[in-house]
């Protein structure tokens, strides 16, 4: 089932032309012997969760109980979080939305000389230099922003090519984020100039005998300005993967810590670069140069370490525009966030309803602003709500059952709902839900668009159980959410595999 037929059912009221009965009747994959609901109270009594935290809400869109267990219980979502993130960017900003990054410069032009200074004016645009698939290439990216100099009278630059990131504040991070996360590629953080999803790529072979040190080759993009100390070494067969990445805006230097198991195979980490917006001038200044344009003063940002002097700077509106580079639409990049649990795209998101609501894009303007969204959706912000980010990599969020099911709901009367709902996975399909639900029926798969999230002893799914015959109000929308389960991981996928399958068999008709 292609997304047209997706979009098609979920926004019809017609389901019964898009899916037949009949297919399900063909495939019926494992017996359904019990209702959803008996399944998760049975389950959940085990001895095996007796320690973890269940809670779990099915409802249909006419309101309808499907299943309903400690529904009002605030859980972490992890990057559950994301569908609440990217539906209220869809929904205010619109599907085209788009992310302008801009040339311009400061002084004059005489003789094909720019006497003064470079500027390249972030948008918040997450995917600049990136080797996404939706990317534009880095190098046609470059190519435009030269073709802009020379329209403009620049063949040489006397003075210094600036990465201006003051579209947001420079706390690339939450502050409620974990210490061994933000060195890592999904604790990179936001910048107002971002490169490469502010990453960069380390490999990492392990060494000859457990206790050595790990083989290491450093990869895109160059950072020749950091200063990395590796205390890590190779582990016992195993033992796994145990990198960590710590790093800081404050200094251009990182220290890798832990152990890589002797029986993997080389692998490249990434991790975080504390420096996106000096890496985008650093790496176009490298282009000039290859194209015969050079620059006296080499590359600069707006930051602490290298950052041009106080005195200096000089205010943005001030600066002479020369020509803009757009992002992918918005619905690419949500697609994207959703698909691949992309933590960089989901805080640009949410920094950027900040930025375009309350006009600053810091964490506290986005809470803001998407806790304005929420309501302007219907949302009762005050129970079963509590944002600390907009990916879900901090512990400080906290959402309920009740409340998810209730934005999601929303979302279906949104403009922008067919937009996204294809941007949520299907089991099975790629991204984030590969090896969900492996041994059920395709047919039932297809019925599902979901949002997973996981971290340490967290497990949550939302979002919506497409029927098979009837009309919109008998579409589901679910949360499941699972905390502080320490056990075998296994187990708990294939216990919420059950649920969601039982819960999609509940919505056949």
């Amino acid at each position: 089932m292609d997304k047209t037929d997706i979009r098609t059912a979920i926004i019809s009221c017609a389901f019964a032309a898009v899916f037949p009965t009949s297919i399900n009747s063909q495939n019926p994959g494992p017996l359904q012997t019990e209702s959803p609901q008996m399944y998760f109270e049975r389950t959940t009594r085990e001895e095996w969760m007796e320690h973890a935290t269940a809670a779990v809400l099915a409802v249909t869109a006419a309101g309808d109980t499907v299943a309903c267990s400690e529904s009002m219980k605030m859980l972490l979502p992890a990057s559950t979080m994301k569908a609440i993130t990217t539906g209220a960017a869809l929904h205010s900003l619109g599907e085209d939305y788009r992310f302008e990054t801009r040339l311009g410069y400061s002084g004059r032009i005489s003789g094909g000389t720019l006497y003064g200074d470079l500027y390249i004016i972030g948008g918040g645009d997450p995917v600049l230099g990136s080797r996404n698939h939706i990317a534009e290439p880095v190098e046609r990216t470059f190519g435009k922003w030269k073709v802009m100099l020379a329209e403009a009278g620049i063949s040489r630059i006397d003075g210094r090519i600036i990465g201006d990131d003051r579209f947001f504040d420079r706390v690339a991070e939450a502050d409620s984020w974990q210490w061994n996360d933000i060195g890592t590629y999904y604790g990179a953080g936001t910048s107002g100039l971002s490169f490469n999803e502010n990453m960069q790529n380390i490999n990492v072979t392990p060494g000859d005998a457990p206790g050595k040190p790990l083989k290491i080759s450093i990869g895109y993009p160059a950072l020749p300005w950091m200063e990395y100390r590796f205390q890590c070494t190779t582990g016992k067969a195993g033992t796994g993967n145990s990198l960590y990445m710590f790093t800081s805006p404050f200094a251009p230097t990182g220290e890798m810590r832990g152990t890589f198991a002797i029986d993997r195979k080389t692998k490249t980490e990434q991790v975080a670069n504390k420096f996106p917006a000096y890496t985008c001038a650093w790496h176009f200044m490298k282009y000039l140069a290859g194209c015969g344009i050079s620059c006296s003063k080499g590359a600069a940002d707006l930051g602490t370490v290298f950052g041009i002097p106080e005195n200096e700077r000089i205010p943005e509106d001030s600066i002479r525009v020369i020509g803009s580079t757009f992002s992918p639409e918005l619905a690419e990049i949500v697609s994207e966030t959703n698909h691949e649990s992309n933590n960089v795209y989901a805080e640009t998101l949410f920094r950027t309803l900040g930025k375009e609501y309350c006009g600053k894009g810091c964490q506290d303007s986005a809470f803001v602003a998407v806790t304005g969204i929420l309501e302007e959706l219907g949302l009762d912000t005050g129970q079963g709500l509590n944002i600390a980010d907009g990916s879900g990599l901090s512990r400080q969020n906290s959402i309920s059952p009740g409340f998810m099911c209730g934005f999601l709901k929303a979302m279906m009367d949104s403009p922008s709902f067919g937009t996204y709902a294809e941007s949520l996975p299907q089991p099975g399909s790629t991204g984030t839900l590969l090896y969900i639900m492996r041994k059920y029926p395709s047919d039932v798969k297809s019925r599902i668009l979901m949002k997973s999230g996981s971290m340490t002893g967290v497990r949550c799914y939302c979002g919506y159980i497409i029927p098979t015959e009837g009309c919109r109000d008998d579409t589901i929308v679910f949360s499941i959410m699972v905390n502080n389960y320490f056990g075998t991981q296994a187990r708990l996928q294939e216990f919420l595999d059950r649920m969601i399958y039982l819960l999609a068999m509940a919505g056949r008709q």
